[in-house]
């Protein structure tokens, strides 16, 4: 029996490779195989399922402090975590940003980091950010973005709110007022109009371009397509593949509602599953109850407290009842 782990992180209580460690040992314990596949959806966390960082570089901070942001390049394949450069918890969280003020600078300056280097792939995962400047801060900081034309860019998300509804949508969670809500939407609409007059771009249109306050706009701006981040990352693991060669796929995360059949972990991986006609159930830490999931082959769901510090052994020992189920 192969069993492939293809779990999401359970947040605060056990990364994606850590989960998929924990099916992993179940595994071990019934005589399995089990191929681990640490995933994510584009958002904090993807340079780790990716491989992790490899480089790290000081760039500008979302306040204009100085940072060291990790990131990725290898085999001429850059990745960037936007939130490593221009994330909300560089600033301590909502109650200490400046949402009026913080720029994607430092996410621009490790795009021309990863230019420099030789990068002829650019993945640039969103997420996490303290920002609403549209992307502007990035755009700026990239000397010749003409350069951007000769390598594959790409804008990971798991979201598709559009550019000029971002400040609505996102700027409340990074501190902003009522009013400084409206004063960033103003601005997202006249940043829409210098895109579409400087680079011939009409962002407005493009879903998912309000992600990471805009930011996806901007390099959209710039050529940037933007991809769903379950799809990036499925692609660059070869993940469509290895649920070829398995058995069962189990899967997982750490709050279950109605957005993870839109984007996420564990609705790409019961699509991918079912279209393999491969066996698929999920481990979760908590679930909404209100919700009624369209999971037609899920076989069980556990509610995990996702507060405890055995998160991983809960992980491992629902793993164990699911996957003597199935096999029986």
């Amino acid at each position: 029996m192969r069993v492939l782990a293809a779990l999401d992180k359970f947040r605060g209580t056990a990364t994606a490779k850590e989960a998929c460690a924990a099916v992993g040992h179940a595994c071990w314990e019934l005589g399995f195989d089990c191929d681990e596949a640490p995933l994510a959806d584009g958002g904090e966390g993807t340079l780790d399922v990716l491989g992790g960082p490899n480089r790290t570089s000081r760039v500008t901070g979302p306040l204009g402090d100085t940072v060291e942001a990790a990131w990725r390049l290898s085999r001429d394949v850059a990745v960037i975590e936007m939130a490593r450069a221009s994330g909300l918890q560089l600033v301590g969280g909502a109650d200490r940003n400046d949402p009026v003020a913080a720029s994607t600078s430092g996410t621009g300056e490790l795009i021309d980091f990863a230019l420099d280097a030789g990068a002829k792939k650019i993945i640039v995962c969103l997420g996490g950010s303290a920002t609403t400047d549209g992307g502007y801060g990035a755009v700026r900081a990239i000397h010749a973005p003409a350069r951007l034309k000769a390598v594959e860019f790409i804008v990971a998300c798991d979201v598709t709110t559009l550019f000029t509804d971002a400040a609505r949508v996102f700027a409340p969670q990074k501190g902003a007022t009522p009013n400084q809500v409206n004063l960033l939407t103003g601005r997202l609409d006249r940043l829409a109009q210098l895109y579409r007059e400087q680079f011939g771009v009409d962002v407005t249109n493009i879903e998912g371009a309000g992600a990471a306050g805009g930011l996806a706009g901007g390099l959209a701006a710039l050529g940037a397509r933007i991809v769903p981040g379950f799809d990036v990352v499925a692609d660059e693991i070869e993940l469509d593949e290895r649920v070829e060669r398995c058995d069962i796929v189990v899967t997982g995360e750490g709050f279950m509602d109605d957005q993870s059949f839109a984007g996420k972990v564990v609705g790409g991986m019961q699509g991918l599953a079912e279209s393999k006609g491969k066996k698929f159930c999920a481990v979760v830490g908590d679930a909404d109850v209100e919700v009624d999931f369209p999971v037609a082959n899920l076989t069980s769901l556990f509610g995990l407290d996702e507060a405890t510090t055995k998160t991983r052994t809960a992980i491992e020992r629902a793993a164990l009842d699911l996957l003597r189920g199935l096999s029986a």
